[in-house]
C-alpha cells in the first residue's frame, strides 16, 4: 500500500500541522516505510505465541484496587476553560 500526498495533506489536516511540499514528500516517505514494515510483521509464524508474550519475562505490577480521596465535582471542573455545573465541556472532534 502507497500513501498519496493528498492522504498525508488530509492526516496533517487532522492534526491541525501544516507542511510544505518538501515535508509532505518526506513524511509520505516515512509513513510508506512504516507501512511495508507492517507488512513484514504479517509474515511472521506467530502460531503458538500469546498476544500478550514479552521478550523480557518481567512480573507484571498488580495493585489492588482500592478506592482513595477524589476531587468533587467543583473541584474537577474549577480550572476547566470552560464547564456547566456539572461536567467540563469541549470541543466536537469527531469529523
Amino acid at each position: 500500500m502507497k500513501i498519496s500526498a493528498e492522504t498525508v495533506r488530509y492526516l496533517a489536516g487532522l492534526a491541525s500541522l501544516e507542511l510544505s511540499p518538501d515535508e509532505v514528500r518526506s513524511m509520505q516517505r516515512d509513513l510508506d516505510r512504516v507501512l511495508e514494515y507492517v507488512e513484514r510483521l504479517g509474515d511472521l509464524d506467530t502460531e503458538g505465541v500469546p498476544p500478550t508474550a514479552h521478550v523480557l519475562d518481567l512480573p507484571t505490577p498488580y495493585r489492588d484496587d482500592v478506592v482513595k480521596d477524589v476531587l468533587s465535582v467543583e473541584e474537577a471542573i474549577r480550572n476547566a476553560p470552560d464547564h456547566d455545573e456539572h461536567a467540563m465541556l469541549v470541543p466536537k472532534v469527531i469529523e
